[in-house]
């Protein structure tokens, strides 16, 4: 048996559902709401593709990159990497303003 096919509502209930928005909202907020839900569902569509990407590029970026299989033997230093650092941020002092007489 389809569990989901029993969450779903028929086309019964969805008629029942629309009225039911159709009383509470009014037929002139009806447009207003549907295209605030589809703006919503294309912001939450492109957030998705969008970090479908970044993931798949973070998956290149490893696969990229040499990586040491070898176990590391005692008395033999372990090598470690060192990541760029970013250059810290300038931040300006500001300077008293000056009196001309």
């Amino acid at each position: 048996m389809n569990t989901f096919a029993m969450v779903m509502p028929g086309p019964t209930e969805w008629v029942l559902i629309l009225a039911i928005v159709l009383v509470l909202f009014g037929a002139k907020k009806l447009p207003e709401l549907a295209r605030g839900l589809g703006q919503g569902m294309n912001e939450f569509r492109k957030a998705r593709e969008e970090f479908g990407k970044e993931l798949q590029q973070a998956a290149q970026d490893l696969k990229g990159q040499p990586q040491n299989t070898q176990p590391s033997q005692p008395g033999h230093p372990v090598q470690q990497v060192q990541l760029e650092q970013p250059a810290p941020a300038k931040t300006s002092q500001a300077q008293p303003p000056t009196q001309h007489f």
